[in-house]
């Protein structure tokens, strides 16, 4: 199986503040991790310093077997990368459907604004409706959206599920599982491990700015006194 993300080794920086120690995951094509842990433990610096977000970083962080720890965040997103950030980035004087159209395509095989509108009735609904307007559950679907148009294979998804609705969960669970399906790959940082759980092929705790335990999906009975452990629950 492909590999589509290899991280090793990786430490990144805020400044002085030294934050990640030591990552080491790895993602398969067409699977979905989740990345747990504590708030603080250095799960979204992770997604973002793949992104070159970071102050500093380093060790080797491949791409589809190609390295990119020494690239620019505009060098690294069109490599097929789609970030979906907690704060979800939606521009407020913008419509609906301008914000689905804000990012630009970067490889073939992005969905349609009707394949867009298949999966999420609610921003069909709501495309005319500036930013401000949207719900959050309504942001965090635009927010995914605008990322699948892009044509980014591998996914970074960062608490999309944070403050919303069961009803909202339930629908963006089904979004991810779809996407599982066409052959996505997806890592997911996630507080709401119900939501994570029956999604995941693999689960890397993080604490300290370290991978601390991986779980897979078959151990996760055998290992929930484990992971209650570190998450705290």
């Amino acid at each position: 199986m492909t590999i589509a993300l290899e991280i090793n080794n990786l430490e990144a920086w805020y400044g002085e503040s030294h934050i990640l120690h030591g990552i080491n995951l790895e993602v398969h094509e067409g699977e979905v991790v989740t990345l747990l842990g504590r708030n603080g433990a250095g799960r979204t610096t992770t997604l973002r310093a793949i992104l070159g977000l970071t102050d500093k970083r380093t060790g080797s962080i491949k791409i589809n077997g190609v390295e990119t720890t020494n690239l620019m965040t505009h060098q690294i997103a069109p490599m097929g990368i789609g970030y979906c950030p907690e704060e979800r980035g939606i521009f407020s004087t913008l419509t609906a459907e301008e914000n689905l159209f804000l990012p630009p395509i970067i490889s073939k095989g992005g969905f349609s604004t009707d394949e867009i509108y298949d999966m999420f009735p609610n921003l069909y609904e709501r495309r005319s409706s500036p930013g401000t307007r949207l719900s959050g559950g309504e942001q965090q679907m635009l927010a995914m959206a605008r990322i699948l148009r892009t044509g980014a294979k591998i996914l970074l998804l960062d608490e999309i599920t944070e403050g919303l609705a069961p009803v909202i969960v339930q629908k963006l669970g089904q979004v991810v599982k779809s996407l599982r399906d066409k052959g996505y790959t997806i890592i997911l940082v996630e507080q709401n491990f119900r939501f994570a759980a029956p999604l995941a092929d693999r689960h890397y705790v993080v604490e300290h700015g370290k991978v601390v335990e991986t779980v897979l999906s078959s151990e996760l009975v055998q290992k929930t006194n484990v992971l209650n452990s570190y998450l705290g629950v």
